[in-house]
């Protein structure tokens, strides 16, 4: 959208009421153009993945002034993320205002004249156009921001920052239709331990039947040392309440997904929830055939994690 302004009249573009996602990538681009008297402002935003808040500010010197302002506009539409803002001004066809720092002139033209005779140089053609070029000799006059201007430059801001929150929106809604996925495959892969849990028990059996068989050479144990011993053998194979929590937290996964607000480093922490029972489960079922499921299930909960590093 384009802004026109002038000092007596200004037209502020206007954008719809910020749109409240379930998840939103930290991945966006938006950009505006604003028009000042003879001034056309060309705001660019760009967003990736990033753990803080980090500004990188591309602005012209007149706009140095308000450099808190705009930081402070960017952090309430952006949040977090490595972000960069740059403005470029076209258009300024009013001659600008120059003057000569004649003392400093005189001063090079002294010394460099000089120089030039002592290398046997006495050419002076070429003498004024390098001093010239040589720092602080043409001095341009500090431009004033007025109230109007800044007023038209935040809404191309608030502009681009709106249209860089939308295509955060849409990646994350496609991020999202992604991690649901692997969830559910997570969810589909621990549906399959269940049957093979049956077969787990009958080899258990069938193990500490021929582990018995091996004591009747044995003086008898003591039976309250030997259950208590056998209860604690059993209970350290059992993966029952793993899967039961498992369950649980993928439960919760899906349910902080489509709350409404920034709950990427919710789902982390949710993440590494699961990741910990999945590990438990593949530890103590000491079975081939799960540790299989489970190397599967691992995989799907690291692209989710890396998924997870671009979510707001």
């Amino acid at each position: 959208m384009l802004i026109k302004g002038k000092p007596s009249v200004i037209r502020i573009c206007f954008f719809g009421t910020q749109t409240i996602a379930m998840i939103k990538s930290m991945t966006g681009f938006g950009k505006s153009q604003c028009q000042f008297e003879n001034k056309v402002l060309n705001i660019e935003v760009k967003s990736l993945n990033g753990k803080t808040l980090d500004i990188n500010l591309k602005i012209p010197g007149i706009y140095r002034s308000k450099e808190h302002d705009i930081r402070s506009l960017m952090a309430r539409h952006l949040l977090r993320g490595k972000t960069e803002l740059i403005i470029q001004v076209e258009g300024q066809n009013h001659p600008a205002n120059y003057s000569l720092n004649k003392v400093l002139m005189e001063k090079y033209y002294a010394e460099i004249r000089a120089f030039a005779k002592q290398m046997g140089h006495d050419s002076d053609e070429e003498l004024i156009p390098a001093i010239l070029r040589l720092p602080d000799v043409v001095q341009q006059e500090a431009q004033h921001l007025t109230e109007e201007e800044w007023q038209v430059l935040v809404a191309g801001i608030s502009e681009a920052l709106e249209e860089c929150d939308n295509f955060r929106v849409t990646e994350g809604l496609h991020l999202a239709d992604d991690i649901r996925l692997r969830i559910e495959a997570i969810g589909a892969l621990m549906e399959k331990i269940n049957p093979l849990e049956e077969e787990r028990h009958r080899s258990l059996r069938q193990r500490f039947v021929r582990q018995l068989e091996t004591l009747n050479d044995i003086a008898s144990p003591d039976p309250n040392r030997f259950e208590q011993e056998l209860l604690y053998y059993i209970e350290k194979l059992d993966i029952t309440e793993e899967l039961v929590r498992l369950q649980k937290h993928l439960a919760y996964f899906t349910q902080t997904i489509d709350e409404p607000g920034s709950a990427g480093k919710k789902l982390g922490f949710i993440s590494q929830e699961i990741g910990r029972e999945i590990n438990t489960i593949g530890s103590k079922a000491n079975d081939a055939a799960i540790q299989r499921i489970v190397v599967e299930m691992k995989d799907e909960l690291e692209k989710i994690k890396e998924q997870l590093m671009n979510i707001l």
